[in-house]
């Protein structure tokens, strides 16, 4: 687990190179990139852009530190989920 952890700060840390925030591009960038496997629409700019502003809590054209943890854990949960609906066809399946 603590491999997973470093390799979101320092995703984060490499995109936002240095700043305070993901701008459009470099959020764009770091999607595209690195969620392609687990989420849709990530080559669609769009839908990333749509993405970004529903992240922004603050409305200041970034994603934050704080604002990228959100999506990561949107990530989490909705993987979490499937995984455990996986888990119980399994089991249901074996019940019948």
């Amino acid at each position: 687990m603590e491999s997973a952890i470093k390799t979101m700060v320092t995703t984060y840390l490499g995109s936002s190179r240095g700043k305070d925030g993901l701008s459009s591009k470099s959020f764009q960038k770091l999607v595209s990139k690195n969620l392609g496997n687990i989420m849709e629409d990530t080559k669609s700019t769009s839908a990333v852009a749509e993405m970004q502003r529903g992240l922004d809590e603050n409305n200041d054209g970034k994603v934050s530190f704080q604002e990228y943890l959100t999506l990561i854990g949107y990530l989490a949960n909705s993987m979490s989920d499937k995984l455990q609906g996986q888990t119980n066809s399994g089991s249901n399946a074996e019940a019948s």
